[in-house]
């Protein structure tokens, strides 16, 4: 049998994307024949597929998109940035952000038995796309926004294709005023958003529990001041009020004039084009938020696998 080096697993994983692990295995199947493991590789595509659900995908892309006055913005992840720059993953990405939006849905679950241009459903086509490009992916999330009269704009931050990149944004404006002003003024909003990333439009958004722990920090700083009791609990009422302020989307100071509250700018805004304009919602998607990271060093991962 040959020697299975690191070189050859490094190769075998260059030629055909498939995990370290598998092409290690490819090669012990086949006793080091690089041709062959390459064919034990591709019969073994949705095998290898399913063994990659263990690796960390926390790269990927947003991806937004909007039909009138609804949105739809949806988080599709990868293991490596590298993937995100795939024509064949982001033109994923893209069309499952349509079908979501089509759907009107909050649960990328209920987008994976849509069926694709190629006659595939979601689920299996990102199957597929796992073992071709040879990474882990996994549809994250979705969200849906929509109103009545008014409109719902996207915008991408450092966008890496059309309706793609790291931070998705979509504004819900409802209003009666003139479409193209509005949704040059939700673009303004979408870029607050993008930078400033508001945890709720309004004080009754904001998760009490968040509240109650910014209270209790703030009431043990306040009583190292030895202060009286009345005047603590009116200093940390008042810490508590400006988190809250600096945190939701009306209370924030607008980024783009650094001056006025971004709820002084809606009003504003309403009086400049002669129509209400209310903030109906609001979404902003950041890459792998919330996703706990693997650091990884390829190098020892390939010594690891020709090792162990």
């Amino acid at each position: 049998m040959a020697e299975i080096t690191a070189k050859l697993v490094k190769d075998l994983r260059d030629k055909t994307g498939a995990g370290m692990m598998d092409c290690k295995k490819a090669l012990n199947e086949t006793d080091g024949d690089f041709e062959a493991a390459v064919d034990w590789l591709r019969t073994k595509g949705l095998a290898a597929a399913a063994k990659k659900s263990s690796r960390t995908a926390a790269e990927g892309l947003i991806g937004v998109a909007t039909d009138g006055t609804k949105g739809c913005a949806v988080e599709v992840n990868s293991e490596t940035d590298f993937v995100a720059k795939n024509d064949r993953f982001q033109g994923f990405v893209r069309e499952v952000t349509e079908l979501a939006l089509a759907r009107g849905t909050d649960d990328i679950e209920d987008v994976k038995t849509d069926m694709m241009a190629n006659g595939k459903t979601v689920e299996d086509t990102l199957t597929e796309n796992i073992s071709t490009i040879g990474e882990n992916q996994s549809l994250r999330r979705a969200a849906t926004i929509t109103v009545g009269e008014g409109v719902v704009t996207p915008y991408i931050h450092n966008q890496a294709a059309p309706g793609l990149g790291k931070i998705g944004v979509l504004v819900a404006l409802e209003s009666a005023a003139d479409k193209d002003a509005l949704n040059a003024f939700a673009k303004q909003l979408a870029m607050h958003i993008a930078a400033a990333a508001p945890l709720a439009l309004d004080e009754s958004g904001v998760d009490p529990v968040t509240v109650e722990r910014e209270r209790a920090i703030a009431m043990e700083k306040a009583k190292e001041s030895g202060k009286p009791d009345n005047i603590v609990e009116k200093m940390v009422d008042g810490t508590v009020r400006k988190f809250v302020s600096e945190n939701t989307l009306l209370g924030q100071v607008f980024v783009i004039d650094g001056k006025a509250k971004v709820s002084d700018v809606v009003a504003a805004k309403a009086k400049e084009l002669g129509a209400d304009i209310r903030i109906a919602n609001y979404v902003r998607f950041q890459l792998g938020e919330g996703i706990e990271r693997e650091e990884s060093d390829f190098a020892a991962e390939v010594a690891a696998a020709v090792g162990g």
